[in-house]
């Protein structure tokens, strides 16, 4: 199957509120798969949502666990995600696929505990910190119609036009 095509900053889309999953089956996990290689074909990808592929539905997929001396839980699929803790705060630097020219300084809970389903209906719990508590914060954005650019720390001095580096 063609990789999914990802919605592009400012298209409409991108602000819709996506439903929660009721239905676990071989097309949910089917999708799921085509999700995951859509964000591991993107450069540096280490999250994707749903809704950036427009399936308005509450699916996530983090993995961080790439990136070198972070602290991970591997590959989550997180549906139906909450979070249910957070603490402390600290500002960093974002980017998105579906905001492919830009980065920015968005302030983010660095330790939170979620739970979510897996792709079989399974509940899952997860802590998270640093790098990769920051990833599962902005892809759950995503499915309240949020993006990095609704979070801006100061939309005078965050906000990046991102570098191209030459091959």
């Amino acid at each position: 199957m063609p990789l999914l095509e990802i919605l592009k900053y400012p298209d409409e889309r991108l602000k819709q509120i996506s439903n929660e999953v009721v239905v676990f089956d071989d097309v949910l996990r089917s999708f799921i798969t085509d999700l995951e290689e859509a964000m591991r074909a993107g450069p540096g990808g280490v999250g994707i949502a749903a809704p950036q592929v427009a399936r308005f539905e509450r699916i996530v997929i983090v993995d961080v666990s790439g990136k070198p001396k972070i602290k991970h839980n591997g590959c989550m699929i997180l549906v139906n995600p909450e979070i249910t803790e957070w603490e402390g705060y600290k500002i960093g630097r974002e980017g998105c696929m579906s905001v492919p020219d830009y980065t920015g300084n968005v302030m983010r809970a660095e330790k939170i505990k979620l739970e979510a389903l897996d792709e079989h209906g399974i509940k899952r719990e997860f802590e998270c910190e640093g790098y990769e508590a920051r990833a599962v914060q902005h892809e759950i954005d995503h499915l309240d119609g949020l993006l990095f650019l609704d979070r801006l720390v100061s939309r005078k001095k965050d906000l990046f036009r991102r570098k191209v580096y030459k091959k």
